[in-house]
Order: structure tokens, then C-alpha cells, then sequence
């Protein structure tokens, strides 16, 4: 059964995630999305790509149950690595993404959502990086990507507590391009791929490949190295117990080591 759905209308092209309760990330999930992205360059029917969450949440995280069916270093890196090339991929996409989120973008949701080329969100929605509160770390590419949108500073505070923030404080952060209501949500998002849609493809295309000059060259250090940490901290027993507490809905009890 397809995680994704996709519709196409008026060259704005729809993408709903579809894995119920939480949207889940997992493996089998984001190979989906690359294979959609590749349907999606393919066709070049698309100008701008709206994507969202069915159900309560954009997205709750990547899917933790996986977690425990790992067990080498080298597991856990290349799942890191898995979910960063997506992200990394959409990010240098030749067409705009939008990603419309409401409930909750938390974990691999944030880093989906902070891939994309803009945000609109709920005022009521949660944002953050909840993962130091499992013993572990962000591993797709989280830790590079929000220092850019909310400086350095609210990033070690948002990483480091794991407390998410609401989507209103997200707009007034920087990290969301606007702010509405539930209800609204899903014709803000269109609203704004109409007007992209408006334009010329080449000259969207061309906007899309000049505004990634603008990262840092250590970006691509700063991602390659969070995998690696990625992996090193899951051979922890701070890990095994945070994963276990967060299976068992109750809270960690962490020894540092």
C-alpha cells in the first residue's frame, strides 16, 4: 500500500503523506518519495509541489520502531544517509516545494519540512527536534539546516531541550513563511503554488539553481558528520533505553553512558 499520494492540478503538483497514526518517516517511506521525485522530474508536468500530511499531523518523526530492528553503526549511518540524500534532493530540486503543515512537524518531519523552499503553517502546530529526549541525535541533517533559519542560538536551545515551538513562533522565528489557521492551511499553501505556477518554468528553474549557492561550504561537512554521530550514539545505553522508554509511553531513565 502507497504511503504517498500524489494529483496533479493546474501544474501545481499535491503530495499528501499517508501513514497513519503519526506520518511516520521510514525507510520504506522516503524510498517512496524518492521514487516520486523521480516521476515528478520524468513527467516535468509540475511547476511547484505542495506537500502535507493526512490525518492529525504533517509529520510526527522518523519511525522509532525501525530504530530497534537495527543493529550495527553502520545500520544507523546509512539510515541517516538515506533520509539526508531525499532531503538534500528536494532541497535542490528544480522545482519549488511548499510543505502546508498542521499537529506536528517533529524529528525527520522538522528536517522534511526544512528541506523545502517554503513553509506555511498552523498557528498552533508544534516544530522541533525532540530527539536528544530518546538518548539520540537528529540524523537528517537537522542540526545544519534550523541554525539557518533561526540562528544558532534558538537551535541549541530548541536541539538541546527538545521543547518544540508553536508554528506562530515558527513565522515570527523566520522558520515559516506564514501563519494561518487549520482550516486555511491548505489554501494558503495553494494559494501561494498559484502564484509560482504563474511564472515561467525556465525562469523558476533557473531561481532554483542560483539560491543554493548561497549555503556554506562546510554545509556538506557539517551533514556527512552528523551521520557519523548519528550512528555513533545508537551504540549507547542511553539510546537503547531512551527508544525503549519512548516504545513503552513512559519516561527515560538515562545513566550518560
Amino acid at each position: 500500500m502507497s504511503m504517498l499520494q500524489y494529483e496533479l492540478e493546474d501544474q501545481i503538483g499535491i503530495i499528501t503523506i499517508k501513514s497513519p497514526p503519526a506520518n511516520a518517516l521510514s525507510t520504506t517511506l522516503l524510498n517512496e518519495l524518492g521514487q516520486l521525485l523521480d516521476q515528478i522530474e520524468k513527467e516535468q508536468a509540475a511547476k511547484v509541489i505542495v506537500i502535507k500530511g493526512d490525518g492529525r499531523f504533517f509529520s510526527a518523526g522518523a519511525d522509532v520502531k525501525q530504530f530497534t530492528t537495527l543493529q550495527e553503526a553502520s545500520d544507523f549511518k546509512a539510515l541517516a544517509q538515506g533520509g539526508q540524500k531525499v532531503f538534500e534532493r528536494i532541497e535542490n530540486f528544480s522545482i519549488p516545494f511548499i510543505a502546508a503543515i498542521h499537529g506536528a512537524a517533529l524529528g525527520g518531519g522538522l528536517e522534511l519540512a526544512l528541506s523545502c523552499h517554503i513553509r506555511v503553517v498552523t498557528e498552533k502546530a508544534k516544530l522541533g527536534l525532540p530527539e536528544l529526549s530518546l538518548g539520540i541525535i537528529p540524523g537528517f541533517a537537522g542540526t545544519q539546516r534550523l541554525p539557518r533559519y533561526v540562528g544558532e542560538a534558538k537551535a541549541y536551545e530548541m536541539i538541546l531541550t527538545g521543547v518544540p515551538i508553536t508554528g506562530r513562533e515558527a513565522y515570527t522565528l523566520g522558520l515559516a513563511n506564514q501563519v494561518t489557521s487549520e482550516d486555511e492551511l491548505l489554501n494558503e499553501a495553494m494559494n501561494l503554488a498559484k502564484q509560482i505556477a504563474a511564472k515561467s518554468k525556465p525562469s523558476i528553474e533557473r531561481i532554483m539553481k542560483l539560491i543554493p549557492y548561497a549555503k556554506t561550504s562546510q554545509f556538506a561537512e557539517g551533514v556527512e558528520q552528523e551521520a557519523i554521530l548519528f550512528s555513533e550514539v545508537f551504540g549507547s545505553e542511553d539510546a537503547t533505553e531512551g527508544i525503549q522508554a519512548f516504545l513503552e509511553k513512559r519516561q527515560p531513565q538515562f545513566k550518560d553512558k
